[in-house]
């Protein structure tokens, strides 16, 4: 699933736009180094917003991540404190951010994941951590909705 049409406002390329950079660079360092490029452009959360309950347990690098609403759309903001993982969140961005609640639960994050080379490439204590930072956007997309449909 590529981003809603209004990428304008977003912070990073659309899923669409990393699918053809990653495939451009065919190879998983030079990707990387992508990642990590793209990562280090992401705007910084605001201090008060790094905190115990804005943290993504179970990442072997420490992540915090908001997801908010905006107009029946998600916004989500994330930082960690590794590059790589600045990288995967910028991933995260393309994939559910501006998404309706009902879009972001629907998306195959494995075909993402797939379709970057990401399930091949990333650890398995990187994957646990990506996994745990999807299981949070789909848990924050589920409560909106919810409160959407009270």
């Amino acid at each position: 699933m590529s981003a809603s049409p209004d990428t304008a406002a977003s912070p990073v390329m659309t899923l669409d736009e990393l699918r053809e950079e990653f495939e451009f660079l065919g190879n998983w360092e030079d990707q990387c180094e992508f990642l990590i490029d793209v990562g280090m452009d992401l705007p910084k959360l605001p201090a008060e917003d790094k905190n115990e309950q804005t943290r993504v347990h179970g990442c072997q690098s420490l992540v915090w991540l908001t997801v908010d609403e905006a107009d029946g759309r998600l916004k989500i903001s994330a930082e960690s404190d590794a590059m790589i993982v600045n990288g995967l969140i910028a991933v995260l961005l393309a994939t559910f951010d501006r998404q309706t609640p009902e879009d972001a639960l629907a998306v195959d994050v494995e075909e993402v994941f797939s379709s970057l080379g990401l399930d091949e490439h990333l650890s398995s204590a990187r994957k646990s951590g990506l996994s745990g930072m999807v299981q949070r956007i789909r848990g924050e997309a589920a409560r909106l909705r919810v409160e959407d449909a009270e």
